[in-house]
């Protein structure tokens, strides 16, 4: 596979494999090198991490948790709501370490989640700028923007599963009982798995229209395609939003709704792919007319 480039003087060549290789080695250096100084940064930053950012959504005072309960107990038109339901967390929530080292694994771990979220904006870039020479001029121009949008939505995944997601998933897992003689002792570890999973989950799940986009561009998807076979998507979106959350409709439905927003707006995305690869090829053959007329009439 050869792509061309542009060297350091402007010109423009073709990398052989290994040059490929190379070309490729050092962006994941980079990116490795951006997730590291991150990762550092986080363990540095432990009190921050774990204190206001951890282990918030188990307590009352998290801004999930307050905003439920004063919903279900918001004054409306006149009547006073009482949703007791709604105001999770209110238990206190003990969490153990049952390992010598379990406390600074966990510390190191965390660091390094953090570390890759953190990274996300550069490592997308390094891969975006690997790839982006491979693309003809009007390609790239089209594509313009597209680590800013990936990042972007990235972001308000892990925002959405840890705001709306964590919290619920927290208080349901760690009131649920199958009998009244049996106590929950969380594990940090466990806690944490829950947390960082929920987050990692929902930001690569929002990632949808940017996989669509690209799937699009190299011919394996189209929006006819996506539109045949919207009930089957609909029940995977269903399966995946079981998977990555409590066992409860309401954490579902929180779930289901903006993927199935997400996956429309998927087909939206990939209809223009496919109007501007109709119009560019339109206009290829509408030249290549021109060009054949021209050369039959000298």
């Amino acid at each position: 596979m050869a792509f061309k480039w542009k060297s350091a003087k402007g010109g423009e060549g073709e990398m052989s494999f290994l040059e490929h290789l190379e070309e490729l080695r050092w962006h994941i250096i980079r990116s490795f090198i951006a997730i590291f100084v991150l990762m550092l940064l986080a363990f540095f930053l432990k009190n921050f991490i774990f204190d206001k950012i951890i282990l918030a959504p188990k307590n009352p005072e998290f801004i999930t948790n307050r905003l439920l309960c004063n919903l279900g107990h918001a004054n409306i038109f006149g009547h006073q709501l009482s949703i007791d339901a709604l105001c999770i967390n209110r238990q206190q929530l003990n969490l153990i370490s049952i390992k010598m080292a379990g406390q600074i694994t966990t510390h190191i771990i965390v660091a390094l989640v953090a570390g890759l979220i953190m990274a996300f904006p550069v490592v997308i870039r390094e891969f975006w700028m690997f790839f982006k020479p491979a693309l003809h001029e009007n390609e790239a121009k089209y594509t313009r923007g597209a680590v800013l949008f990936s990042t972007g939505l990235f972001f308000i995944g892990v925002l959405f599963g840890y705001f709306l997601l964590a919290p619920l998933s927290v208080h349901f897992l760690s009131s649920y009982q199958v009998s009244a003689d049996v106590v929950n002792q969380i594990n940090i570890r466990s806690y944490i798995g829950t947390i960082t999973s929920i987050c990692l989950a929902t930001g690569v799940i929002f990632e949808l229209p940017i996989i669509a986009f690209f799937l699009t561009k190299i011919g394996i998807i189209t929006p006819t395609f996506m539109r045949k076979y919207r009930k089957h998507a609909i029940v995977v979106i269903f399966i995946v939003a079981a998977i990555i959350t409590p066992p409860d409709v309401f954490s579902q439905m929180l779930v289901c709704i903006p993927l199935l927003i997400l996956y429309e707006v998927s087909i939206g995305i990939s209809g223009r792919v496919i109007k501007k690869k109709e119009k560019e090829h339109k206009a290829f053959m509408d030249e290549d007319k021109s060009e054949t007329a021209t050369d039959h009439a000298t």
